[in-house]
């Protein structure tokens, strides 16, 4: 499956940067000395329906069908990294 790295810095309200490699994605968070978290995330599926078919994630009501639950899933599953000014150790 094909993925991409999001970078979402502290305080904003949108991703301000995707890459198709992480390298290039840390290098640029490094350069900057940005604060943030850089997420995996799959191509051409919602984080919703992945978490679901790698079994990370159960529907355990209806109310987790919703479309409000829906928009507003993400996954600690997902492969991410916090940054803070451009360091993540």
């Amino acid at each position: 499956m094909k993925d991409v790295w999001v970078f979402n810095g502290v305080g904003g309200k949108f991703p301000s940067a995707i890459f198709d490699e992480q390298a290039d994605a840390e290098k640029w968070i490094k350069k900057n000395s940005l604060t943030g978290v850089l997420t995996r995330y799959p191509v051409g599926v919602s984080v919703y329906d992945w978490a679901i078919e790698n079994n990370h994630f159960f529907v355990g009501h209806a109310g987790q069908k919703s479309s409000d639950f829906i928009q507003k899933f993400s996954s600690a599953a997902q492969e991410h990294i916090h940054f803070e000014n451009g360091s993540s150790d």
